[in-house]
């Protein structure tokens, strides 16, 4: 009797000896991600703090006295005023058409690229090029090279053919903004569809072959189904990036003809009204929506995880 009791009491008076070492062991791992760690919150979180608590204040730069609390008087403000509540509909509207449009090219290319044919790597390569492009400078690009009415690429070849010159930005101002945010973006929609192609089960289409479904069959009952959550993930991550978007907006159009969207009038507010207070409470607003669309980004990664982690 005496050794059966004697181990269990050996083993408890065992276990608080060894807590200190793994508590040791555990800061060890974690002490050199800590300085990663304080550097973000530095970088990110005290600045988002900052703004936070202008935007519960009247506050324009150029009277630094004269401020005064005003709780959510910004924010109602900002959901309130006509032409913010009309760069509030531009925001979406471009979001909408960009992430649409990118999706649906996106999804042909990579439909093509899933193919074998000669010089694939060289046409992938060229296809990826434009999301390289630095954002202002693909917005120069689309703006001089392509839009241009005396020298550009479109009016040069409209003139080969004898057609009309006109001015893109000023007669489709909205439109010219969405077309080189669409031609940047769809090589990142066509990578993430692409890959989920090359995840497909090849068996279960060659079966689905033998049994004499068609290219369109296989493709709306086999192909679609699975790139399913590929297509939720290349929207919410473009999404995420389009509603902040900011670059080709003041770019190409200076937030003129009706195409300025929140960031811009974000800008706008803060540099040219100096309403510190008021642009603070739109930029929450922006960074608000960007966290709601990254929570349903984040929770579309995690399922594709778990499902590649089933199949293995």
């Amino acid at each position: 009797m005496t050794v059966t009791t004697s181990a269990p009491v050996a083993a408890a008076t065992a276990r608080p000896a060894a807590r200190p070492s793994d508590r040791i062991r555990a800061w060890a791992t974690r002490a050199p991600l800590l300085p990663a760690l304080v550097f973000m919150i530095a970088v990110t979180q005290l600045p988002f703090v900052a703004t936070l608590v202008i935007s519960f204040f009247d506050w324009n730069a150029l009277y630094p006295k004269a401020r005064r609390f005003t709780g959510i008087d910004n924010y109602r403000q900002v959901l309130t005023d006509a032409d913010l509540r009309q760069s509030v509909w531009v925001t979406v509207l471009l979001t909408v058409a960009v992430v649409l449009a990118s999706l649906i090219i996106g999804l042909g290319l990579a439909l093509l690229l899933d193919r074998k044919f000669p010089g694939r790597g060289a046409v992938r390569t060229l296809l990826i090029a434009p999301f390289l492009v630095v954002p202002t400078a693909a917005a120069l690009l689309w703006k001089h090279v392509l839009y241009n009415p005396e020298y550009g690429l479109f009016n040069g070849l409209l003139h080969y053919v004898g057609g009309p010159q006109p001015d893109w930005i000023s007669n489709t101002p909205l439109l010219a903004v969405e077309a080189s945010l669409v031609w940047q973006w769809t090589p990142f929609m066509m990578l993430i569809l692409l890959a989920g192609l090359q995840s497909r089960d090849q068996q279960q289409i060659e079966a689905a072959r033998v049994d004499g479904a068609s290219d369109w069959q296989i493709f709306r009952h086999l192909t679609l189904p699975h790139l399913r959550r590929y297509l939720e993930l290349g929207a919410l991550l473009g999404s995420i990036y389009i509603v902040q978007n900011f670059d080709a907006v003041f770019t190409l159009t200076s937030g003129g003809l009706g195409t300025a969207n929140l960031p811009y009038t974000v800008y706008q507010t803060f540099y040219q009204a100096h309403e510190n207070g008021l642009a603070s409470a739109a930029g929450v607003l922006v960074v608000i929506g960007s966290i709601i669309i990254a929570t349903f980004a984040l929770r579309v990664v995690s399922s594709l995880f778990r499902e590649e982690v089933s199949r293995g």
